[in-house]
C-alpha cells in the first residue's frame, strides 16, 4: 500500500505584541509599511549628552513613509462633518516599570506606519519622560514653544497634560503615580485623541477606568 506523504505543518507567525480590547472596542496594531525601513533619526529621551535633534531632522523620517490608501473617491464635506469624533482605543499590557518602554515602541510603530511626528502626543502618569524632563530644564517657555510648533512628538506628564492640544494619536503610559492621576489622565487623553488612543498599562486597571465613563 503506497505511503501518503504527510502534509507540511504551517506555523502561524508571531505578529508582534497584541493589544487587549477595551470594552468591546478594538483597533488594529499599527504595522510597518512595506519596503526598506528608513534610517531612524535620534529618538527623544535616549541616553546621551547631546540634546535631542530638532524637530526638522526627525520629521524627515516621514518623507520616506508610504501614504496609506484612502477611501474610494474623495470624501465630501458633509461626510467629513458627520465623521465620528470618538477615537479608537488600543490597550498594550505593561507593568508600571515597562509602560514607558511600551509607549516608545508604540510611537516607533506609528512613525514606521506613516504617521508624522506631529500627529503624536505621549502622556505619562508617573515620572516624566526623559525628553520632557530634559527640555523643561531649558525653561517652560521653550518647552511649550515646541508643543505649539506641532511638528514633533510631544511628551507631557499628567500635571500639564490638560494644556496640550488635540492630536490624531495620544499614547498614555501608566508608569506609576496615584490612581486619581490615572483617571484624570485617561479622561484628558481621551478628549485629546482625534483618531486613536493607545494606553500602555495594566488592562484590568485600564478597563475599570474606561468603563467608568472616560
Amino acid at each position: 500500500m503506497p505511503l501518503i506523504p504527510e502534509e507540511p505543518q504551517i506555523h502561524e507567525k508571531a505578529q508582534g505584541p497584541r493589544a487587549t480590547p477595551a470594552s468591546g472596542r478594538t483597533a488594529p496594531t499599527p504595522r510597518p509599511v512595506p519596503g526598506p525601513r528608513p534610517a531612524a533619526p535620534p529618538r527623544p529621551g535616549r541616553p546621551g549628552p547631546v540634546r535631542p535633534a530638532p524637530p526638522a531632522q526627525r520629521a524627515s523620517r516621514d518623507n520616506t513613509a508610504a501614504t496609506k490608501p484612502g477611501p474610494a473617491g474623495p470624501a465630501s464635506p458633509a461626510t467629513a462633518a458627520t465623521a465620528p469624533a470618538t477615537p479608537q482605543i488600543q490597550l498594550i499590557p505593561a507593568t508600571p516599570d515597562g509602560a514607558l518602554d511600551a509607549a516608545e515602541e508604540a510611537v516607533d510603530l506609528l512613525l514606521d506606519s506613516g504617521r508624522t511626528p506631529g500627529d503624536v502626543l505621549v502622556i505619562t502618569t508617573g515620572d516624566a519622560h526623559p525628553w520632557a524632563a530634559h527640555e523643561l530644564s531649558f525653561g517652560d517657555t521653550a518647552y511649550w514653544a515646541q508643543h505649539d510648533a506641532g511638528d514633533d512628538v510631544f511628551y507631557a506628564d499628567a500635571a500639564v497634560a490638560d494644556r496640550a492640544a488635540s492630536r490624531a494619536v495620544v499614547v498614555v503610559a501608566l508608569n506609576g503615580g496615584p490612581e486619581a492621576a490615572a483617571v484624570t489622565t485617561l479622561s484628558v487623553a481621551h478628549s485629546r485623541a482625534g483618531a486613536l488612543l493607545i494606553v500602555c498599562g495594566d488592562p484590568q486597571r485600564i478597563n475599570s477606568v474606561l468603563g467608568a465613563g472616560v
